[in-house]
């Protein structure tokens, strides 16, 4: 029998905490507390789990912090925030410095639960298919390592959030594949539903500031008119 999946919450607010473990545990994950930032870190440090549920507002070390920390660590744990904090600026840092989701304060459990399962179902895929495509893959001058998780432009690194990659991923796995913004979302973000199809296209925009020389004439990110967005496979290794 498969273990079940962990989770780790780190939460100062306890009735939130209480809560979120009270969801997270009726869906079958184990879940473990820590209500401030030095003891989340710890445990985080301790390794071994699936997915992180972060607040950002903690005592102790901050969630800005851990996120930091956490991407620096070899085993990738899928990272959702969430923070009171709900102006862009903020969703932004935390992105960059490589979570996964971001929900405002208040939230939904339900919400919140959907986005967990939606996060550990896409992991799953994504180790899945970094282990059938083991080695480099090369798209049009971008080379992607997807079990280091690491991209590059011409032999240069660049510096992708978890989603960026993983949407680069994809596209590079089915180059000259056309995808709605729906499919873009249920096959990279996880979620069964609409209403984000604007997040698809802000992560598209902000993928080709970083491998596009223009990003508002794209040669390899090409918007179909009408049906969505294909990856141009170039010749392998191309500029």
């Amino acid at each position: 029998m498969d273990r079940p999946k962990r989770v780790l919450i780190v939460e100062d607010d306890v009735h939130i905490a209480d809560l979120l473990r009270l969801h997270l545990q009726d869906e079958g994950y184990a879940v473990e507390h820590a209500a401030d930032g030095t003891l989340g870190m710890r445990l985080l440090e301790g390794g071994g789990w699936d997915a992180l549920v972060l607040d950002l507002m903690l005592p102790g070390v901050d969630g800005l912090e851990i996120c930091k920390r956490a991407r620096g660590m070899a085993r990738y744990t899928p990272i959702i925030i969430t923070s009171a904090r709900s102006s862009e600026v903020h969703r932004i840092l935390g992105l960059e410095l490589g979570a996964d989701d971001y929900l405002a304060k208040p939230f939904s459990m339900l919400e919140l639960v959907a986005r967990v399962r939606a996060l550990l179902r896409r992991s799953d895929a994504l180790a899945h298919n970094a282990r059938m495509d083991a080695g480099l893959l090369v798209r049009h001058g971008v080379s992607i390592d997807p079990l280091a998780r690491a991209a590059a432009l011409h032999g240069r690194p660049l510096e992708l959030t978890p989603r960026e990659f993983d949407l680069l991923f994809f596209f590079a796995r089915h180059p000259d594949q056309v995808f709605s913004r729906l499919e873009l979302l249920n096959e990279v973000w996880g979620y069964q539903h609409d209403g984000y199809e604007h997040t698809v296209n802000t992560h598209i925009n902000r993928l080709r500031t970083k491998i596009e020389v223009d990003p508002a004439a794209p040669q390899r990110i090409l918007t179909v008119w009408g049906k969505g967005y294909k990856f141009a496979a170039g010749e392998e290794g191309g500029a």
